[in-house]
This record gives structure tokens, sequence and C-alpha cells, in this order.
């Protein structure tokens, strides 16, 4: 299946100019070889690090480049954020999306969109405002989308895929687009949400109206958890209903993989199909989501075990030169290798970990 078919230490973690609201402060120098059982933040800084470096030396396509951007943002990291923006906006298509080194999906270059935007208010850079304000009107009004308005992945086929809950709905939301960003949300989940499983198939053909691909994708699942976390971050607080309906849909999809969690902490690639490799990136986007949930209060605090487990397990992928291992395979995603985006989550995850240290240990 062809799905989606640095840095010198002292640079990446020095003070950053302004502290992102919610994110993690990474300014902290230490050793990288200090041990993690007598300063656990260092540890995560180290694996941050590392993590980041070698992302940073991977070939990248408009997605990668965009959760990679949303990644360093997640980190606090607000010269990498700018420096990948600019980078996208190299490869801007006169439609308006960005980072496209190879022809890509409709919805794939929303995912860095968020960062993007974060790096035309820093900056008051004109000319990647255009770009941001080119990307939103790509998927607001010129992508390419069913009768009911919902966003296609591809464009050679009406399709919706369990990734795209990843795509534009976080950048709608980031916007202020809440209501648009919901409906995106309420269509992919009409399709492609088994109730029964707790957890969504991987692509829909909205043409013939059945699944092309009805397998419970872990990658997919991961994005989709990730992504409605990211939206419920950036609702109002006065939206309230909205953030529960959200809360309770992620939660059964954490709930929907945990029901098939290895011993080990991981998960097969399809999540209830132990024939499939096993896979180390839906571990970490889900401890990512799950750490956004419990820091937010709309996952109950005992999901933080779940969390550690995962981040534990994943932590045990990462070899010595950064490469986070056994992830859902670049390029092709049909076999355990590397990819940016399981380099983005390790980042994501060890962030959003650390935003707890106050709590207990990073």
């Amino acid at each position: 299946m062809n799905r989606r078919s640095f840095l010198h230490r002292a640079a990446v973690f020095t003070a950053p100019l302004a502290t992102v609201p919610g994110a993690v402060a990474l300014a902290v120098h230490a050793p990288a070889s200090e041990d993690s059982n007598s300063n656990p933040q260092s540890e995560t800084l180290r694996r941050i690090q590392k993590a980041t470096a070698a992302a940073m030396a991977m070939q990248r396509r408009d997605w990668e480049q965009g959760i990679l951007a949303q990644a360093m943002l997640e980190a606090n990291q607000r010269e990498q954020v700018i420096l990948l923006t600019k980078a996208a906006i190299l490869q801007r298509t006169t439609d308006g999306r960005l980072g496209v080194v190879v022809s890509g999906g409709p919805t794939d270059p929303a995912m860095g969109g968020p960062a993007y935007a974060k790096a035309a208010e820093w900056t008051g850079d004109p000319q990647i405002r255009d770009a941001v304000d080119g990307l939103l009107t790509w998927i607001r009004i010129k992508a390419p989308r069913s009768a009911d308005g919902i966003l296609y992945h591809v464009f050679d086929a009406p399709e919706m895929w369990s990734d795209g809950l990843n795509g534009a709905p976080p950048f709608l939301a980031a916007m202020g687009f809440h209501d648009e960003a919901l409906a995106q949300i309420k269509g992919y989940r009409q399709r492609l949400w088994n109730p029964e499983k707790k957890l969504l198939a991987h692509i829909w053909d909205d043409g013939k109206r059945q699944f092309k691909d009805a397998n419970f994708w872990g990658g997919g699942n991961g994005w989709a958890a990730a992504g409605l976390a990211r939206v419920i971050g950036s609702l109002p607080r006065d939206r309230r209903h909205d953030r529960e309906h959200l809360a309770s849909f992620a939660r059964e999809i954490v709930d929907g993989c945990l029901a098939h969690q290895r011993s080990d902490g991981l998960f097969h690639d399809v999540v209830d199909q132990p024939t499939t490799f096993v896979e180390t990136n839906l571990a970490q986007m889900l401890a990512f989501a799950i750490y956004e949930g419990v820091a937010a209060a709309w996952l109950p605090a005992a999901y933080r075990i779940h969390g550690d487990t995962m981040r534990a397990a994943a932590r045990q992928k990462m070899d010595a030169f950064g490469y986070v291992q056994g992830a859902c395979g670049a390029p092709d995603f049909d076999r355990s290798g590397n990819s940016t985006e399981a380099q983005a989550f390790c980042i994501m995850m060890e962030a959003a970990g650390a935003r707890q240290a106050s709590e207990y240990p990073a």
C-alpha cells in the first residue's frame, strides 16, 4: 500500500526569544551523556536534540515538513519553526500549498499550518503572512472536497483518510475557524469510525461509497488522536460542549488502541492484526495525545500511566544517531523503518511529557 504514500547542541537548546504559550521551555544545558535516572529532564532534552538532528537530515515532503515544524513549535524552538517555514515557502505552488517537493495531497500542507502561522506572527514578515493566508484560502475554498464539504486526501480520487484528522482540522481551529474544523472532524468520523472497535478505518472512497482500506491502521488512528488533541487545545473556553464532544471521541480512539496494546507497550501496524509488524510511532502519537489530555483535564489523570508506558517503550527504539526505529517507514509506509513523522512525534511526545515536569519527572 502506497500511503502518503542539527544542529549544534548549543544552538538547539538555547533559551527561546519568548515562550510559546503552552509549550515546554527547553533552555537547559546538560551533557548528552548525563544519567537519565539522576536527571530525567536532561534525558528528555537529550532525546529531543537527537531526534531533531536526525529529522533535519531527512528528505521531507509537504506533510513531513509540516509536522516537523509543528514538533519544533511544541518543543518551543522558535528559530527552527521560522527556518522550516521559510523553507516550505520556497516550495510554494501557485494554488497556495506549501512545501510541495513532489505531487502531494490536498490537505498534507496543512500539517504545518499552525506552526507557519506562528512564524508569521513572530517575524511580522509579509511574505510569510501572505503564504499562510494562501494556504488557508486553499484549505477553506480551493481544495477538492465532497458535496458536504469534507476535504479529500488525494487529488485523483474522492477519498477521505484517517490521517486527515491531523491535517486541516488543527490548522482551521488554530486560525479561529472552529466551526469549519468541527465540520471536517464530523465528516471524517461519519465515514471512517467503527463504534464497536472504537477505531478508525484507514480509507473511505466517497465515490463508490465503500472502504478502500477498512483496516485499522495504527498510524491513522495515531494521527487522529493527536489531531483531536490539537483541536481541543485551540477551542475557546466558551465552547465547552464542543470540547467535551471531541474529548469523548479522542478518549474512545485511545481506548480502542489500548485494547490491542502489546505487553511491551507498542502496537502492531494494523492494531488488531498481530500478523502485521510491531510499530513504534503509534505509541508516540498516543503518548502525546494522552499527555495533552491529562494536562488539559479532558482525560483522567489515570491515563498518564499509559502515556508513560508508551513513552518508555518508544524510547527503547531510538538508535545511537537519534533515529526512531521500527516506525511505519517512509516512503511507502508499508513496512517497518524510519520516517520524519516518527521523529516529529518523538519530539512532541517528549515535549508534552516535559510540560508536566512540575507534577512528575519528565
